[in-house]
């Protein structure tokens, strides 16, 4: 009997590799092979130079980051860098995930695995490997995926009477990008098998709004969510269901997707708070440091994740920058004036300057605990709000092909109604270098005529250019 199955991809692209040996399988995968990303040789270069330069510095030096509004790759790339994100590999696509970035990447499979436990699922692992006769049985999935195919002709210094594809999990990227498209890569992925097509379709909206949820509630991220076009489907799939999320250079991001394979086939951050304790007299150390770990220890037992940098190498100016570039949210401030009275200096990463501070925190853990929960829950409300109004701000209705070549060529999102076919759809790809991102599951009332057309249309569409 033909059952029907759901796939589901956290963090993927429409060019990730297939899995196609999973498709019999009852559970959810959660992978983690080491992520990759590719900088070009002149950036691995700059990258080099700075961090000897880095190695060298006094204990006053701060990192020198490109302004997003100048190059947003660039300091994108700065930033990966200088906080200790990631580190070059020796292969082109490659990457070292550094400590840092590898906590974030634990956090984010914590939450979901208790989610999709929560729903019934259960981890499993698969082979890196799999026989390429397994991709010539399933050629019409696998069409778009075969450039990015790498694949494995000797072992044992004989060549191999059958040639294996590499699958868990690398993909050939001529255009790559760090945590975005990259050779080799983290993602979560899920399969499960239903007795009822509805069923299949049920579980795949079902974790769709679970990454959804994730994306707004713990990234603070206003995801898009809707129905991949036919054109834009994951190839084998009956319905592909997607998360889209607008990067700060205003291209769209797939930051996650469900399928239904039909019967094709049988928080996010890991230190919350920072400590920084200043003193500039010998006499002075003990007395900081000691309120500084008290500090800690009371955070912790509250199920605060922090960090105390006692490290000297560094003056207090250098671990507030160094602190804000790897995104934690609350700076903790003590001195000996602190210390004396009882109480610390509270920054906040999301409002700079002195606005952000505010001065006289009782040390008392029952005031401390709640001043620092009620903080971080407003600056993860403050964050997506700028994200929604970022993103809702960047996104142009329009009632015209014109509009839409004229919202795409400003760098904006377009949305408007659509019922033109395929070819249609590549045209657009083809004249303007956009793609239909989704068709949102919330969509507006009312009678819609296809700006492409001016044929009815049922739906609106989100296009935009992507990775």
């Amino acid at each position: 009997m033909a059952v029907p199955l759901r796939l589901t991809h956290l963090f993927s692209s429409p060019s990730s590799l297939p899995t196609l040996r999973r498709r019999r399988l009852h559970g959810t995968l959660l992978r983690t092979p080491t992520l990759a990303a590719s900088f070009s040789a002149q950036r691995a270069e700059a990258a080099s130079a700075k961090t000897q330069d880095n190695s060298k510095s006094s204990k006053g030096s701060e990192q020198v980051i490109t302004p997003r509004s100048q190059d947003f790759n660039a300091w994108y790339l700065d930033v990966i860098a200088n906080a200790e994100l990631a580190d070059y590999g020796p292969v082109r696509g490659t990457m070292v995930i550094r400590p840092y970035g590898y906590a974030i990447w634990e956090s984010i499979q914590e939450y979901l695995n208790l989610k999709f436990k929560e729903t019934g699922h259960s981890n499993m692992y698969f082979p890196q490997f799999i026989p390429y006769s397994f991709i010539e049985k399933e050629a019409s999935h696998v069409e778009g995926f075969s450039p990015e195919l790498a694949l494995v002709t000797i072992g044992g210094g004989k060549e191999l009477e059958e040639k294996l594809v590499w699958a868990n999990v690398t993909r050939w990227e001529m255009r790559t990008k760090p945590f975005v498209r990259t050779l080799e890569f983290l993602w979560q992925e899920g399969h499960t098998a239903h007795a009822t097509p509805q069923e299949a379709e049920n579980e795949a909206v079902q974790m769709i709004d679970i990454y959804t949820k994730f994306a707004y509630e713990q990234a603070a991220i206003p995801v898009i969510a809707g129905r991949k076009s036919k054109v834009e489907t994951f190839a084998g799939a009956n319905k592909t269901y997607t998360i889209e999320a607008m990067m700060g250079d205003k291209k769209a991001l797939q930051a996650g997707t469900s399928h239904n394979l039909g019967q094709n086939f049988s928080r996010a951050f890991e230190t919350q708070v920072v400590i920084v304790p200043i003193w500039k007299k010998d006499e002075e150390k003990v007395a900081v440091l000691s309120a500084a770990s008290s500090v800690k220890e009371v955070l912790h037992l509250a199920g605060i994740k922090v960090k105390l940098d006692d490290s000297e190498q560094r003056t207090p100016g250098w671990k507030f920058n160094f602190w804000e570039m790897k995104g934690v949210p609350l700076r903790i401030e003590i001195g000996p004036r602190d210390v004396s009275s009882g109480s610390v200096v509270i920054s906040r990463r999301d409002v700079p300057g002195k606005q952000g501070k505010v001065f006289g925190i009782s040390m008392e853990p029952s005031i401390l605990v709640a001043f620092v929960k009620d903080r971080l829950d407003e600056i993860q409300s403050s964050l997506l709000e700028r994200a929604i109004a970022f993103r809702d701000s960047n996104i142009v209705d329009v009632n015209s092909y014109d509009d839409l070549k004229a919202a795409i060529s400003q760098g904006k999102w377009a949305r408007g109604p659509w019922s033109a076919t395929n070819e249609d759809e590549l045209k657009v790809k083809e004249e303007t270098g956009a793609t239909i991102r989704c068709f949102p599951f919330e969509q507006p009332e009312g009678i819609k005529r296809c700006f492409m057309t001016g044929d009815p249309a049922e739906e609106v569409a989100i296009f935009a250019k992507s990775y």
